[in-house]
Order: structure tokens, then sequence, then C-alpha cells
């Protein structure tokens, strides 16, 4: 049809989301003085304590080469720390530090805030279908 636009992609909405919820998150924590990637960081450890930096990486959607600086940044705020991994003592594992685990105490609040302004349009049925509806696009394309 002449004048019909066609509606945008789906890989473009997504992005945008992400963008939009990028940006929000850095504004929330730069009282902070840490970034949303560093935020994302400590939220996986808080998940999953002891990985190494190539696992935080890749939970932490950084490459490996950006995630040293990342946890040398964390470590020097006292956020984080490394110790021998008992079993490989060749590498380092990253672990959350009681100042860590207070800072995402204090930002818990504010991000489920966050989370609820993005889907209060959405019934909590939609939004649990939202969750595995991208939940799945994410196993998809792993």
């Amino acid at each position: 049809m002449v004048g019909t636009k066609a509606p945008p992609s789906l890989l473009y909405m997504v992005k945008q989301v992400e963008l939009v919820v990028r940006s929000r998150l850095d504004e929330l924590v730069k009282p902070a003085g840490i970034t949303a990637l560093q935020y994302t960081s400590l939220t996986v450890l808080e998940r999953h304590d002891g990985l190494s930096a190539a696992q935080l990486a890749r939970d932490s959607f950084v490459t490996a080469q950006s995630i040293a600086d990342l946890v040398r940044s964390l470590e020097n705020r006292g956020l984080v720390r490394r110790e021998r991994n008992p079993r490989n003592r060749r590498e380092l594992l990253i672990l959350l530090t009681d100042e860590g685990r207070e800072l995402l105490a204090h930002y818990a609040e504010p991000m489920r805030d966050l989370e609820e302004r993005m889907i209060r349009d959405l019934t909590a049925h939609q939004a649990d279908q939202f969750r595995q509806t991208l939940s799945k696009a994410w196993h998809a394309l792993s």
C-alpha cells in the first residue's frame, strides 16, 4: 500500500529499549561513581560470586579486553576483590565485597522502580510473558 509505513523491526525496538535502559541506569548509579556496566557486573557477582574475569565479561555483556579495566576500577572502589582460585592457582576469581553488597542493597529499590516503570502498562500476565519471550529470544540467538 502506498503511504503505509512498515513498523520498526524487532531488532531496532530491542536496541531502543536497551539504550534507554542503559541511560536510566547510568543516571541512577552516577551518584555512586559507577557506570551502568559496572553496576551490571556487580549484580552478576551478586548472583554468581567468585567468577573468573572471562566468565564475568560474558555474563556482563562486555569484552574480555574491557573487563580488566572495569574490575580494576571496582576493586579500587572497594566493591570487589580478587583472590586465587584454589582449584587453579593461575586463575583469579572476582568476589563481591561487603561494600559492593551494600551498594547493591542501596540501589535495589530504585532499580525495581525503574523496572516497574518499564512494564507499568502491562498486566502481570503480560509482564510474565514479556520476560519469557525475552528469555526465548536470547536463547535462540545464543
